[in-house]
């Protein structure tokens, strides 16, 4: 009995965690130390060397996104993707010119995990990305 309740828990959880967020970024503005909110992000798979869109949204107060890629899929597909920020629009909403309209980042999803975060760190002039571990 204890082996069941552990295992329906340990199903439970794993479907509660993909179905919250399988990719999810995460922007902070450097010039300032906040988090970029309001930020339109879009996120794209490669397919029969296409890049095909299958989600977007904007960034919340805390600067993230974790509702990008679909929930209908019943899984997390290997593959190719593409994440872009609309740092451009973002920087003109507030009154500030910025050097890149867009910032594409393109990363492989290969299974060795169930969630992948990107964080972005954003200037005017400039950014940072990298793979994070949540």
């Amino acid at each position: 009995m204890k082996k069941q309740i552990t295992l329906v828990t340990g199903l439970i959880c794993s479907h509660i965690a993909f179905a919250i967020a399988p990719i999810g970024v995460q922007v902070t503005n450097l010039e300032t130390g906040t988090p970029a909110t309001q930020m339109s992000v879009e996120l794209e798979a490669q397919q029969n060397n296409a890049w095909v869109k299958i989600g977007e949204g904007t960034t919340d107060e805390k600067g993230r996104l974790d509702t990008l890629y679909p929930n209908t899929k019943p899984s997390l597909d290997k593959g190719i993707y593409k994440v872009t920020f609309k740092t451009g629009d973002w920087f003109k909403n507030k009154n500030q010119r910025a050097f890149y309209a867009e910032i594409p980042i393109i990363f492989v999803i290969d299974g060795s995990t169930d969630h992948y975060q990107i964080p972005l760190n954003i200037s005017q002039y400039g950014y940072s990305t990298y793979k994070a571990i949540d």
